[in-house]
């Protein structure tokens, strides 16, 4: 592991490398963030071909990475509670529904974005 306690350069390249872990982490284990990314292949592309506005552009990619974002910590939120304990809890269940609210309050301001622009 490298030393989470370094400093300047060193401590931005550390962070990129546990960056890097965590995408790698979220697509193995999340379903849902491999579709985000293939929704995302597919939807950027089309942003720039549908689009010749650069706000209009930036709006509807943004709009498909906050989905992205958002499963990101939706699933670091899952795996926290998770290492807690598998038991049934209320407070459990209350996070990762509150996390799993997120992800879906994402999609539908990724579609609204997306249909406001493009109708």
């Amino acid at each position: 592991m490298a030393n989470q306690n370094a400093k300047g350069i060193k401590r931005l390249v550390n962070a990129c490398f546990f960056s890097i872990a965590g995408f790698k982490a979220t697509w193995q284990h999340e379903e849902a963030f491999r579709q985000e990314i293939v929704l995302a292949s597919m939807g950027i592309p089309a942003a720039l071909y549908l689009t010749g506005d650069s706000v209009e552009r930036v709006l509807l990619i943004s709009s498909l990475l906050m989905i992205m974002l958002a499963e990101l910590l939706n699933s670091a939120i899952e795996a926290a509670v998770d290492r807690i304990g598998l038991e049934q809890h209320e407070l459990s269940g209350r996070a990762k529904d509150i996390g799993s609210a997120a992800v879906m309050l994402t999609m539908v301001m990724a579609t609204m974005t997306w249909l406001i622009i493009l109708i």
